[in-house]
């Protein structure tokens, strides 16, 4: 099931997290591997992904925070 342009779920793959449509690769690996310091194209070319393919991890996470609600306890 496509929950956000480009980004999918499927309860048979990688335990349901989100992945690059038609991959196995997840959207928190992306982000980690870009966060880590690997630059777009290395992550293009280590998991056979587009620019467009990050792009989406990026616009699913971004929209994802966007909605978070962050509570202050104490």
């Amino acid at each position: 099931m496509e929950i956000a342009p480009g980004i999918v779920i499927d309860e048979k793959v990688r335990f349901g997290k989100p992945v690059i449509k038609g991959t196995r690769v997840p959207v928190d690996l992306i982000l980690g591997k870009l966060a880590g310091g690997m630059t777009y194209e290395e992550v293009m070319v280590e998991y056979d992904l587009t620019k467009d393919d990050i792009l989406a991890a990026l616009r699913y996470a971004s929209k994802h925070l966007a909605d978070e609600e962050v509570r202050a306890v104490g």
